[in-house]
């Protein structure tokens, strides 16, 4: 179902805001070359009219995804980051652990409605994500899995809505500069 045909979304009137974003691939196995989630992330973003800031991996290691993401937060050209990767619940997958100290605000809604969305599309496995989303000084960070399911779920269903100044009853890209 496509989010901007339902009823709790549509398009207002109000002019579409293209926002600075950046995308951060987590991985131990993959690098830029040969990470397709990232590429197709980033390629998304900036075909639905936002500005592709910088697209970066780092290795599933808490200081390396903390300093990527804060260094990117502290950027005035950055309004969104998208991190992929390392989310589930294995010894090595430890980006909610190090994007969760940094969040000023936390934005359950996203993970319980990201697993909500996955259950209806590969049943139980739902439960090994723990996709989280925040802000981190002013910029929205949104952490999911590492699939090109995964990606394409959070990123079509739930991201880019919410990052559309446009998309009614109202949008986090629309109300960008209020947080």
């Amino acid at each position: 179902m496509n989010p901007t045909s339902s009823r709790a979304h549509g398009h207002s009137d109000r002019p579409f805001r293209s926002l600075g974003v950046c995308v951060l691939a987590v991985s131990d196995t993959r690098d830029l070359q040969s990470d397709e989630s990232g590429a197709w992330l980033a390629d998304t973003l900036a075909g639905a009219g936002h500005l592709l800031i910088e697209r970066d991996l780092v290795r599933d290691e808490v200081e390396q995804i903390r300093e990527r993401v804060a260094t990117w937060a502290e950027d005035e050209r950055v309004q969104a980051i998208v991190v992929t990767g390392g989310t589930g619940p294995f010894a090595r997958d430890v980006t909610p652990e190090a994007l969760e100290p940094l969040f000023d605000k936390h934005l359950p809604g996203f993970g319980e409605l990201f697993r909500m969305l996955s259950w209806e599309e590969i049943g139980t496995a739902a439960i090994e994500s723990r996709a989280v989303a925040g802000v981190i000084r002013g910029t929205l960070v949104f952490a999911i899995p590492g699939s090109r399911g995964a990606c394409r779920t959070a990123l079509e269903k739930l991201i880019l809505p919410q990052l559309d100044s446009r998309t009614r009853p109202c949008s986090l890209g629309g109300m960008i500069d209020r947080l």
